[in-house]
């Protein structure tokens, strides 16, 4: 099995090339909203997103900020599942 170094750079590479071409069409849960008429509502919950619509704000280029959400993103997906995975490991040695 590869490293989780390897396994790490090749999805981070993955997510700075792929995200700028993500479709700027409302996704499912952003579709039903708008179908439903409650869009309007999660306006105000945006305002406290750290990535609004998978953007960082401060960074004025589109794709650039696309990318970085997605190195972001990630990252902390990847970080999450590389602690839960160390953490089961470690109550699998103590039994």
């Amino acid at each position: 099995m590869k490293s989780w170094k390897t396994i790490l750079f090749l999805s981070l590479l993955v997510a700075f090339i792929l995200s700028p071409f993500a479709s700027p069409h409302p996704d499912g849960l952003e579709r039903v909203a708008e179908n439903l008429s409650f869009a309007e509502k999660a306006t105000s919950a945006l305002a406290f997103s750290p990535m609004p619509d998978y953007t960082v704000p401060g960074i004025s280029n589109e794709k650039i900020s696309t990318a970085t959400a997605g190195i972001i993103g990630t990252s902390v997906a990847f970080a999450a599942v590389f602690l839960a995975a160390k953490a089961l490991k470690r109550g699998e040695a103590r039994d």
